[in-house]
């Protein structure tokens, strides 16, 4: 049994797909809502793993938003210790940040469904090995990084590309939302503060498009995520028991 901390920014972006993936291993999971609790001062050094999720904010505003700058040290205790990391969204820019990869506006925002595409590296990857060419995936950005120095590039978008990397053993960056599925994204969907970013900037369709797309593509979406994620947890381990512990 592993304890996962979690860096949460905003209400509507949770673990996801992950979340049932990590209590059906009996690990144990602890928020950190800074959505909630700005001031929040988590202590990463008793945990097994971290998980950094999206957010709007953007991750050189630490001046705006300080607990930026709270998770980024964070993060580099996590990097010191060589626990398992994962940032998915501004989660990944927090970490490419922390690592000296600037971040930068994209030219154009990735709203909807785009390819993920692979790059030379990923078939030697432990985790993105499971993406064997492009395969769709769900984003929502306008902000993208510069990959930071020893970084391993693992994929790529038409549109971005730095889309994913591994630091060292077992640090991710993900740009996309593997970890989202219908439901989630159909609550994006009907929010008013995200409908205004997808009116703004969307380059593929209205929210009823992309709703249609989301049914299509979400099975094949999902089996990514369980095939990807799965592989990040197994350093992890399994649950020795049935019990499942709750978060806290």
């Amino acid at each position: 049994m592993a304890k996962v901390m979690v860096f949460q920014h905003v209400p509507a972006e949770p673990l996801g797909t992950l979340d049932p993936m990590l209590r059906n291993r009996g690990h144990r999971i602890r928020y950190v809502n800074f959505h909630r609790d700005p001031d929040a001062r988590p202590d990463i050094s008793r945990y097994d793993a971290l998980i950094i999720l999206g957010g709007p904010q953007m991750p050189d505003q630490g001046d705006i938003h300080p607990h930026l700058n709270v998770e980024m040290t964070c993060i580099e205790e996590a990097l010191k210790r060589e626990i398992p990391v994962l940032g998915i969204c501004l989660g990944a820019q927090l970490l490419a940040y922390t690592l000296g990869g600037s971040p930068r506006s994209m030219k154009e925002w990735e709203i909807g469904w785009y390819d993920l595409e692979p790059t030379h590296l990923s078939a030697t990857d432990p985790m993105f090995c499971a993406l064997l060419q492009p395969h769709p995936v769900f984003q929502w950005h306008g902000y993208t990084f510069d990959m930071p120095e020893g970084a391993v590039h693992l994929a790529r978008s038409s549109t971005c590309e730095n889309q994913a990397f591994r630091y060292g053993p077992n640090a991710y960056g993900l740009q996309c939302h593997l970890e989202l599925d219908e439901r989630l994204i159909n609550r994006w969907l009907s929010l008013p503060e995200y409908l205004v970013d997808l009116e703004a900037n969307c380059q593929r369709g209205d929210a009823k498009v992309i709703q249609q797309q989301t049914h299509q593509l979400i099975g094949r979406s999902a089996k990514l995520s369980f095939e990807m994620f799965g592989q990040f947890l197994r350093s992890l381990g399994e649950r020795r028991s049935r019990h499942v512990f709750p978060s806290r």
